[in-house]
């Protein structure tokens, strides 16, 4: 079975998880919108449910699926969030932010009551070693920079491929691409960057409650509960 072939099995076993009267917190990239998709033909059979998107794209998305949306403001606890991950380790530790929507990616996670993960089993690895994105503050890059290869990393801004210079965040912001090389403690690494003064977002995420992982033929639940020492 192919990659996107499990990426649409997990969008579709995803939506289980949601019941009616539910906000659900929607994440951003290309396993949630097979997610969104499914999600689109349920409230047309009469899922009651509302949504909230982390993305200028997954709102898109979720309009034009017919999903009823509405906003943190209104409803500041959400019930359930749905996301990807670029990386998970077996911690759960997870490596977000391909999408540059990181940062409302997060408010969201910690917004609501169970959030899950869904990614291909090509996600999963040993130790976390991808780039670490940052959303930073255009006037901060170059101090932000400087404060990461401090903390070890070599940052790398990331550029805009459909147009001329760096990608800009829904919130106006840079992303800053940072290698640490192998992560053994991502805990530490997250509340290291958290405190770096322009940097109003990091990849790091390490309260996934569960990650539903898309393997030949079948999904895989692991649960934070199975996995803490």
């Amino acid at each position: 079975m192919m990659a996107y072939n499990r990426k649409e099995s997990l969008g579709k076993s995803a939506v289980d998880l949601i019941q009616d009267g539910m906000v659900v917190g929607l994440g951003t990239g290309s396993t949630v919108k097979y997610l969104i998709k499914y999600l689109g033909n349920r409230v047309k059979e009469g899922l009651d449910i509302l949504g909230i998107p982390t993305s200028h794209q997954t709102e898109l998305l979720s309009i034009q699926a017919g999903i009823p949306l509405t906003t943190l403001w209104k409803h500041p606890s959400v019930d359930i969030a749905i996301d990807g991950a670029d990386q998970v380790d077996q911690m759960l530790n997870c490596v977000k932010g391909q999408g540059a929507a990181h940062t409302r990616e997060k408010i969201m996670a910690y917004s609501a009551n169970r959030f899950v993960v869904i990614v291909d089993e090509s996600k999963m690895v040993g130790v976390l070693n991808c780039p670490v994105p940052l959303e930073v503050l255009p006037y901060a890059l170059k101090l932000v920079e400087m404060q990461v290869t401090k903390l070890g990393g070599v940052p790398r801004l990331r550029t805009a491929r459909e147009k001329d210079g760096p990608v800009i965040t829904d919130n106006g912001n840079f992303v800053l691409d940072v290698d640490f090389g192998e992560i053994f403690n991502p805990k530490e690494l997250g509340g290291q960057l958290s405190q770096i003064v322009g940097a109003i977002g990091h990849g790091i995420f390490t309260n996934a409650d569960e990650v539903h992982i898309g393997r030949e033929g079948r999904v895989e639940i692991l649960k934070k509960s199975c996995h803490m020492a």
